[in-house]
């Protein structure tokens, strides 16, 4: 149910709000509850390294396993910006996820060209169809998709 709602410009509000509740859902318990984990989605906590501040900067993300990779869209709910976290990963790769309540080292590689076309078809919007409907009101960017892979 959750998916089929995921694409109203309603939801995408309510979900913006709902990040920084969610961070602190997280941080109070280590990582092993997330807000979307109890809608039975996979999400995970990415913390990168702030491009300007070279401080940490969490975010509650939604992810698709891939393999020994997770998958994150830069969807930013479908706004006209990429979202912070995906400069952040441009420009220093390595970061950390937390899943369940377990730290892993990681690095970030940004998918691109076919290979990103493929698993948007096939992988991202199969797991969130609302990536669509975020993709087309981000009409004038595309939206930025991270192979984020164990170190």
């Amino acid at each position: 149910m959750v998916q089929r709602l995921g694409g109203s410009p309603w939801f995408a509000a309510v979900g913006r709000r709902a990040v920084p509740l969610d961070l602190a859902v997280q941080r109070r318990t280590g990582g092993r509850i997330s807000l979307l984990g109890l809608f039975g989605l996979p999400s995970l906590l990415l913390i990168t390294t702030g491009r300007r501040s070279g401080k940490p900067r969490p975010v509650p993300l939604l992810y698709a396993p891939r393999g020994s990779e997770c998958l994150v869209v830069g969807s930013n709910w479908g706004r006209s910006q990429h979202p912070g976290w995906s400069s952040n990963l441009l420009a220093e790769p390595d970061a950390l996820v937390r899943v369940r309540g377990r730290d892993v080292p990681v690095r970030a590689r940004q998918v691109t060209g076919a290979e990103r076309d493929r698993l948007w078809r096939e992988v991202l919007t199969r797991f969130w169809p609302a990536y669509d409907d975020y993709a087309a009101r981000a009409a004038d960017r595309e939206i930025r998709v991270f192979a984020l892979s164990p170190r």
